[in-house]
């Protein structure tokens, strides 16, 4: 358990009333995409990287290929590229990767990852390809820095394992969702046991160091018993992470288009995410996130320096975020099929030139990058330092913010102290709440006015 979780404060069936749902949506980060624009005149990377610390950034790759599309996913993926396209696309990601290099010369990453999608949809060649590009393109330290790297169960073979482990991977994710056969099909997601459980195996076997397991709760059917065995089966493999995600239903997504509301689902998924948690901590994992719990005695990738609150990142492929100290940016953004091909296929036709000025974004004022940094903080079990955030701003979190976070201090959803502010144990069972709750007005503003395509 971690030190800094707090008992529950009230009931279960009691929900704060300024929050109308537990559910409001996920905020891994901010601003989320919906927010960005086309940036005219669209910048140069040398200027949009002057004067940023080069020393410790965060690499990443985006593939934009799965070899289906899950009921409740909106990432931006597609499904059943062909070899031509996954080859051009490699070849696009190269020219991307040359333009990044020839305006930040002197970038140096510490921490490197590869999502997507699903990177290993490629074949063991193709990845090859995609490791040589960050290496010999990107002067990426492979192996050497702590990376990771997602994958499904249809594409966790030992011959791309193999590769993934030649190159010092430190963490392979799976999205599992379920054990459960017939929950995996009600989520969108038609597989079988035996095929997860091989997966699994395999990675196993690759020896890689951390094991994560993508376990969801709120599926049709689900209850609590068949809910907690897909937990006990994780903790079967001794997965170093489990992550445990609400399901969603989002517009443009398999289950978007079939789902049928339930008046009860909020308070299923909160019952269904205390039982999950609970029985985690008793299984010795510490609660890091709403969402992460680490196995107490799993390893640790080394302190590179990186700090996501304040460090950047380079990312490259067309569904990868930039960030800078004052602007976030990336490509168009989209769920629907059509609309999702027709940006791959804008990407691979792009030639290096066009790869050397920043496309789609949203510049960073000093408030939301305030607002950023406290809310990435709070979202995590261990809360805010406020001598962090004055060693950057120079002003204080609690007055900056007083508020929201009183608001949320009267309803024993934060506790703040000048060492700390963090989340309550029933404030981490709300986190899909706070977080959209501490969106600023006008980030809000471009959200909503967002045409979803």
């Amino acid at each position: 358990m971690g030190s800094t979780a707090h008992a529950d404060p009230r009931p279960a069936s009691v929900s704060p009333d300024f929050l109308e749902s537990p559910y409001s949506g996920y905020v891994y980060s901010y601003p989320h995409k919906t927010a960005y624009r086309p940036l005219s005149p669209a910048p140069a990377l040398r200027d949009v990287w002057a004067g940023e610390d080069l020393s410790a950034l965060f690499l990443y790759f985006h593939i934009p290929f799965c070899e289906m599309r899950c009921g409740f996913c909106n990432l931006f993926t597609r499904t059943g590229a062909p070899a031509e396209l996954v080859d051009r696309y490699l070849d696009a990601l190269a020219r991307q990767a040359r333009a990044v290099r020839e305006a930040i010369p002197g970038a140096s990453f510490v921490n490197a990852a590869i999502g997507g999608g699903t990177p290993t949809y490629l074949e063991p060649a193709e990845l090859e390809r995609l490791f040589a590009i960050a290496t010999d393109v990107m002067g990426a330290r492979l192996p050497g820095l702590p990376l990771s790297v997602e994958t499904s169960p249809a594409t966790a073979t030992p011959d791309r394992l193999a590769v993934l482990s030649a190159y010092g991977t430190t963490r392979v994710s799976i999205g599992v969702q379920s054990f459960d056969d017939a929950e995996a099909r009600a989520a969108g997601r038609p597989q079988r046991r035996a095929e997860v459980e091989t997966a699994l195996a395999a990675i196993r076997d690759a020896a890689i160091p951390s094991l994560n397991i993508d376990l969801i709760y709120g599926i049709d059917g689900q209850t609590e018993a068949s809910w907690l065995a897909s937990i006990d089966a994780a903790l079967g493999w001794q997965a170093e992470e489990i992550y445990l995600y609400p399901l969603y239903v989002r517009p443009l997504t398999g289950l978007g288009r079939r789902a049928v509301s339930r008046a009860d689902w909020d308070a299923d998924r909160l019952a269904l995410y205390r039982a999950g948690r609970d029985h985690l901590r008793a299984a010795g994992y510490e609660q890091v996130s709403m969402r992460m719990f680490r196995r107490a005695d799993a390893p640790r990738d080394a302190d590179t320096g990186y700090c996501c609150q304040r460090d950047g990142m380079v990312g490259l492929g067309c569904g990868a975020r930039s960030y800078t100290s004052d602007l976030h940016y990336s490509f168009d953004y989209a769920v629907g099929i059509g609309e999702v091909r027709a940006i791959i296929d804008e990407y691979v036709a792009l030639d290096q030139d066009a790869f050397s000025s920043a496309r789609v974004g949203v510049r960073m004022d000093r408030a939301e990058a305030q607002r950023r940094t406290l809310m990435v903080s709070l979202l995590q079990a261990e809360g805010l330092d406020p001598a962090f955030y004055r060693a950057q701003f120079g002003t204080d979190p609690a007055a900056d913010f007083a508020a929201e976070l009183g608001r949320l201090a009267d309803a024993d959803l934060v506790a703040v102290s000048p060492d700390r502010i963090v989340l309550t144990d029933e404030g981490l069972a709300w986190s899909d709440a706070i977080g959209p709750a501490l969106f600023s007005e006008q980030t809000a503003q471009l959200m909503d006015g967002y045409r979803l395509r």
